[in-house]
């Protein structure tokens, strides 16, 4: 069952569901608002491998806006820690951001109960596109656990900004 806005507000101030910082005013009916930060992660290899040494470039999104390239991989962060201690969570984009050509957390959009951390974004455009630091450009839901619930203690935890692939993590 997923939760409502105002069960989420509950949920806050409760400390079953974390959202820091919190503002009233992104509240949605069925999920919460959450904003871009200000880091960007690009990876500058033409051939990524998973398990070597991932080199990247990071862009601060100054002032003015930072414009996204098509076909090229960006990895954003939410400026917001989120994450439902009791329950899980799910991230996508927002449908404003969407209809501009943006495609946030194609893959994976599931929160594990537990994983409370800023969200690393997954960015693709269609064509350029200005983004700004503290831009709405995503949404948070949290659905409640059938079963035991167990915390999440992935390879993520504690992500607190871009954080790039942690896969090679798998082989150890």
């Amino acid at each position: 069952m997923v939760l409502t806005g105002s069960e989420i507000h509950l949920m806050v101030k409760s400390g079953r569901v974390v959202i820091e910082p919190f503002h009233e005013d992104q509240l949605e009916q069925n999920s919460y608002g959450c904003r871009l930060g200000s880091e960007l992660l690009e990876y500058t290899s033409t051939h990524i491998d998973p398990h070597a040494n991932l080199e990247v470039r990071r862009h601060q999104i100054p002032e003015e806006g930072f414009v996204l390239q098509p076909n090229r991989f960006y990895l954003g962060t939410t400026a917001e820690r989120i994450g439902g201690v009791n329950f899980a969570s799910e991230l996508y984009a927002n449908v404003s951001a969407a209809a501009c050509g943006m495609f946030i957390q194609t893959s994976a959009p599931l929160g594990h109960t537990g994983a409370v951390i800023c969200w690393t974004l997954e960015i693709v455009v269609a064509q350029p596109l200005r983004v700004y630091a503290g831009a709405r450009i995503a949404k948070v839901c949290f659905w409640t656990n059938l079963g035991q619930e167990q915390s999440y203690r992935g390879r993520y935890v504690g992500s607190d900004g871009v954080i790039p692939s942690r896969i090679i993590m798998d082989t150890k």
